[in-house]
């Protein structure tokens, strides 16, 4: 249930209304001209599972820089399906993909006991909305028991986190664990993170 081959999460922008940008589950992340939208047509498909183990989640365009931010979803507990990570790729040419780093992964040893899912799943996705913080050099996404997180990919081959923060388990967790799911930044940088089962929302400030 929920694996294999299928459109997850697609992104489309103003700014280059011609592409969308899918995550497609174990078929990985990819690219579709979009300027006939009565007939899509693949540009590119990066799939890395295997060795990998699938579920792409979101394709982020960093558009003006020519880069692509990949996350992977972890969809079973107990990091069973580690590593489940974020990828900056290289998209110059968008019909070559080619990954050149990953975001640093939480310590596994701290948090793949806590209980839950460990691993990544949402970022921040630039939307094109009134109200949306925008960046093309800090990225933020969700990791489960491993809260939320911030990098700076500012330097695409060596990428370093920011920013973290991990709640305490929420009373009546059914994981034992916090499993930050969603995050959403507004433009006066208040960062919104949602618990998935029972903690509720989280408003915090960016200081960085």
């Amino acid at each position: 249930f929920d694996k294999g081959f299928r459109a997850h999460n697609t992104n489309v922008f103003p700014s280059r209304p011609d592409r969308a940008y899918v995550g497609y589950i174990d078929g990985g992340a990819v690219i579709l001209d979009i300027a006939d939208r009565s007939r899509p047509r693949l540009i590119s498909n990066w799939r890395y599972s295997p060795p990998f183990n699938g579920f792409t989640h979101t394709v982020l365009p960093l558009l003006g820089r020519n880069l692509l931010i990949v996350a992977d979803e972890a969809v079973q507990d107990a990091g069973a399906d580690w590593p489940k990570l974020v990828w900056v790729v290289d998209a110059r040419v968008e019909t070559n993909l080619v990954p050149i780093a990953t975001l640093p992964a939480p310590p596994y040893q701290e948090f793949v006991r806590r209980g839950g899912r460990f691993g990544a799943h949402n970022l921040h996705e630039n939307l094109p909305v009134p109200g949306s913080w925008r960046s093309e050099q800090i990225v933020i996404g969700t990791f489960f028991n491993a809260g939320v997180r911030a990098y700076d990919v500012l330097n695409p081959y060596q990428p370093r986190e920011v920013a973290h923060f991990v709640p305490e388990p929420p009373n009546g967790a059914r994981t034992g664990a916090v499993q930050l799911n969603d995050v959403f930044v507004d433009e006066k940088r208040i960062v919104y993170t949602v618990d998935r089962h029972i903690g509720g929302l989280y408003v915090l400030e960016m200081t960085v």
